[in-house]
């Protein structure tokens, strides 16, 4: 599998990335994961959309779903439009969160309906298919509904967090995972409130407990230097662990 970064800044878009958003191909299959504000253009510098064969969306947060709206327009009204019916796997409310985001006024929020482009499917249903790419996924620690996700791949495992606080689920999920792609928002400090992010600090232990066998640090917001996050992680975790960058590939 190849991870390439589309964006990487937590929160919301920064100076000098989008906002969350993860492209995934192997050889035969394609798929975002999370395409949070600003993430959109950079998906069309490496792909043409209509080859996309499924998104991802980790939980309904506007950092990591807010460029929807504008890839259903793409999908629509393109000349080459609509193209098929695109896999969505996502939380429980996906398909309503999506249609508000969408809709132009209150009047018109009733009568949204993005069927014509995506084909939902909740991750409460358990694990799925993509192509050649088998996902999983495990509730995780955040103030809305959210989830850890799992890609395998002839053996490989990448595993992303989403945004989650300190929890047994995303270990487990990360088990023994090739690669990490992990948030962590802020410092660490006793002062942090629950079940929202993780530190530096929390994101090097979660690693260290599940035994991956490498770590990424992302979503880190404009207002924090990610060297403090990723000096944080490395005391925790004694393998490699780097902070991602807008457009970086990966080999998992």
């Amino acid at each position: 599998m190849e991870l390439i970064v589309l964006g990487c800044s937590g929160s919301g878009a920064g100076p000098t990335s989008p906002a969350s958003g993860y492209l995934v191909r192997t050889r035969e299959t394609t798929l975002v994961m999370d395409l949070g504000n600003g993430t959109f253009g950079p998906l069309q510098r490496h792909m043409d959309p209509f080859d996309l064969d499924a998104l991802v969306l980790s939980h309904l947060h506007p950092d990591h779903c807010a460029d929807v709206s504008g890839f259903v327009v793409h999908r629509r009204y393109h000349p080459d439009g609509p193209g098929k019916v695109l896999p969505l796997h996502g939380p429980s409310e996906s398909e309503v969160r999506l249609a508000v985001a969408y809709a132009p006024s209150s009047d018109e929020r009733v009568a949204t309906d993005l069927t014509d482009v995506f084909d939902y499917h909740v991750f409460a249903d358990g694990p799925a298919r993509i192509g050649d790419i088998a996902l999983s996924s495990e509730p995780v620690d955040h103030p809305c509904e959210a989830y850890g996700v799992r890609l395998e791949h002839q053996g490989r495992t990448l595993v992303y967090s989403g945004d989650t606080g300190p929890c047994r689920g995303l270990v487990e999920l990360a088990s023994r995972a090739d690669v990490l792609l992990c948030e962590a928002t802020w410092t660490d400090s006793p002062d942090r409130p629950p079940g929202v992010h993780l530190s530096g600090t929390q994101a090097g232990r979660a690693a260290r407990e599940a035994g991956v066998k490498r770590l990424l640090i992302t979503h880190v917001p404009a207002w924090y230097d990610g060297e403090d996050l990723l000096t944080e992680a490395r005391e925790q975790f004694d393998g490699p662990a780097e902070l991602v960058r807008p457009d970086a590939h990966y080999t998992i």
